[in-house]
């Protein structure tokens, strides 16, 4: 609650708050709280992060994501992380 009466912008807000309650699971339902791998900082470690994510982006837009068998390791984890639906395999 200090916070709110230190400042009104909300970026230092939502920093502070994710602080406090955690960033919650980056590939799952969790919204707060620790993730189960810490895999880094979503505030300090942002442009990597990011980086990590555009990367991601293009794999899955990739037809060998779909459709290589050396990617179904992955495809099974995100499934069972909640990350992918299954309907997306078929």
């Amino acid at each position: 609650m200090r916070i709110m009466t230190e400042t009104t912008d909300g970026f230092v807000l939502a920093e502070e708050d994710l602080k406090l309650r955690g960033p919650g699971e980056l590939l799952g339902k969790k919204q707060s709280g620790m993730p189960k791998f810490r895999l880094a900082d979503p505030v300090h470690d942002y442009r990597a992060l990011e980086t990590a994510r555009q990367d991601a982006k293009s794999l899955f837009e990739s037809s060998s994501f779909w459709e290589d068998p050396e990617y179904e390791a992955l495809r099974t984890d995100l499934v069972t992380s909640g990350a992918l639906s299954e309907d997306k395999l078929d």
